[in-house]
């Protein structure tokens, strides 16, 4: 018999990948630094100049949303404090919220470390 899944994706604590420098500049906009390491990323950087460091830009609630991911708050306190900073145009909160840290996720810059 399969074991039923009872993970609640509200109650995963996030945290931020430590590979990944990052800062905020005076407007409070995230920008994360991706070292380009590897063969084929220093070919590319000899031949076609490209950067040895990539920064990529976060836009809008997701500035916000990068700040609050510190290893203790649930995707559900996130989500709180979403609602009390943007209010209605934080909706649909949760379906937007959750999309947004699995992309993070799926690229690598977070992963989950608990269950509260």
């Amino acid at each position: 018999m399969k074991e039923k899944n009872t993970e609640n994706y509200l109650d995963l604590v996030f945290v931020r990948n430590p590979k990944y420098k990052w800062d905020t500049d005076e407007d409070g906009e995230v920008t994360i630094y991706i070292e380009n390491t590897g063969l084929f990323n220093r070919l590319a950087q000899k031949l076609l100049k490209k950067p040895k460091v990539s920064q990529l830009h976060l836009q809008g609630q997701g500035n916000y949303v990068w700040t609050l991911i510190d290893g203790e708050r649930t995707v559900f306190d996130i989500g709180v404090k979403l609602k009390e900073r943007f209010g209605d145009d934080a909706e649909p909160l949760y379906q937007r919220l959750v999309q947004y840290l699995k992309t993070l996720e799926d690229y690598g810059f977070i992963h989950h470390s608990k269950f509260t």
